[in-house]
């Protein structure tokens, strides 16, 4: 199957937390994409334009730009470190849409660290719609200066933001992990949608509890 390729410039860059960048980059005529997709990104240049990373959209389809936020890894020199150093007006080489994160009712949305980003862009949509309603969002990271996007997840979730800090304790913060005490000390409707992203790991373990505890298995939605 061919992949069509795009090359895209770089509009503007805006620093999220110490480690995540956002690049707002131009959007190709009729190239469209649902809330949760992705692509794979690469650097066009000639040593890295085969180097390719997939990244989730943080825009939304009527935007005129678009979006993704991109959190920097220092411990590898790879392709995010590269798309990290770059500036306005430089190129990234984008392709097809994939991805099967899709919102299909109201749940829980469980995220880990980078794991937001797919989450972003269905929470920015269901918000301009006013559909957030029902919605609940448990987003774990390391310490608070790790979160992405926390004062506008708080803003459009209000308390139905639940901020989980497993390497610091902060007042306004729960501290610990998303493990099967935790999930069923805060979740008491396992008949509803569950969305979850992070590590591979987080992810397996997730499922495995949520299904054990009486998830629908049809209810769970996760990249695979």
């Amino acid at each position: 199957m061919s992949t069509t390729e795009h090359v895209v410039k770089i509009l503007s860059i805006r620093q999220v937390t110490h480690d995540v960048k956002s690049f707002r980059l131009e959007k190709p005529a009729n190239y469209t994409f649902m809330p949760g997709q992705a692509t794979e990104v690469s650097v066009n240049t000639t040593a890295l334009k085969e180097e390719r990373r997939p990244f989730t959209f943080t825009s939304l389809q009527e935007d005129p730009f678009l979006e993704f936020t991109i959190k920097r890894y220092k411990d590898h020199h790879g392709v995010t470190d590269a798309i990290h150093m770059l500036k306005e007006g430089d190129e990234l080489i984008i392709r097809d849409v994939w991805g099967a994160i899709e919102y299909k009712g109201a749940g829980y949305f469980i995220a880990g660290g980078a794991g937001i980003t797919p989450f972003l862009a269905i929470l920015r949509q269901l918000h301009k719609e006013n559909k957030l309603n029902g919605n609940t969002l448990f987003f774990s990271n390391k310490t608070q200066a790790d979160i992405i996007e926390e004062k506008e997840l708080k803003n459009i979730l209000g308390e139905h933001a639940v901020l989980i800090l497993t390497k610091e304790t902060n007042p306004g913060y729960l501290n610990g992990y998303i493990n099967e005490a935790f999930i069923k000390e805060h979740i008491q409707d396992f008949s509803k949608k569950f969305y979850i992203c992070g590590p591979d790991v987080m992810i397996s373990d997730i499922v495995g509890i949520l299904e054990s505890l009486g998830a629908d298995t049809n209810a769970v939605v996760f990249e695979k």
